[in-house]
């Protein structure tokens, strides 16, 4: 299969992720709006993931493209405010491992089912992905611009994991497998780390 310079440099871009599994200790001491933007580029663990639920939404069709991001954001937003209510969530970093696994499924097979199941799923990755962005900044932290940040992170991953599917269909058909493996390689290590 011939690819173009454009897909392959992005398909390089894709394969140059940090590794890095543990974002969850922030950037700096101070918790405001641009660290909050800053988190979910700082791992592959929430950066995987969020780039996924733009690939699924776009390669599920119709509604998805919307839904999907949209479940996800809000979902993410409930989690956060657990964890600034200090309401515990049973091992949020395993959940943050399975739905690393769990996206590399999604992408590697192009898994597709109905919508109130994607949108479940979806759902059950942000809390996680949420509630652990937002569990262990500072007491007195800028609590709303930090969230408005990665909030705002986040849809940027999912535009951007729409656009590579919308964008180039013949590097993402290409990239599936190896996406898979970066999936897998990161879940696993997250796994083993969390237990």
């Amino acid at each position: 299969m011939k690819l173009k310079l454009t897909e392959t440099s992005a398909l390089a871009v894709l394969f140059l992720l940090p590794l890095s599994v543990s974002a969850h200790t922030g950037l700096s001491v101070v918790h405001d709006f641009e660290q909050g933007f800053g988190h979910p580029f700082s791992g592959a663990d929430h950066l995987l993931v969020m780039f996924a639920i733009g690939l699924w939404a776009t390669s599920q069709h119709g509604r998805s493209i919307w839904v999907l991001p949209l479940v996800f954001l809000s979902v993410m937003a409930a989690g956060a405010l657990l964890a600034f209510s200090g309401m515990p969530l049973m091992v949020p970093e395993i959940w943050i491992a399975l739905s690393v696994l769990a996206c590399g499924v999604i992408v590697w097979r192009n898994w597709q089912t109905k919508l109130v199941w994607a949108a479940a799923l979806t759902g059950l990755f942000a809390l996680s992905h949420g509630y652990v962005h937002a569990a262990e900044i500072s007491a007195d932290a800028d609590k709303i611009g930090y969230a408005a940040g990665f909030l705002i992170a986040t849809a940027v991953l999912h535009g951007l994991g729409l656009l590579t599917c919308l964008l180039s269909p013949g590097l993402l058909k290409f990239a599936r497998t190896g996406l898979g493996l970066m999936y897998t390689v990161v879940g696993v290590t997250l796994l083993v780390a969390g237990v």
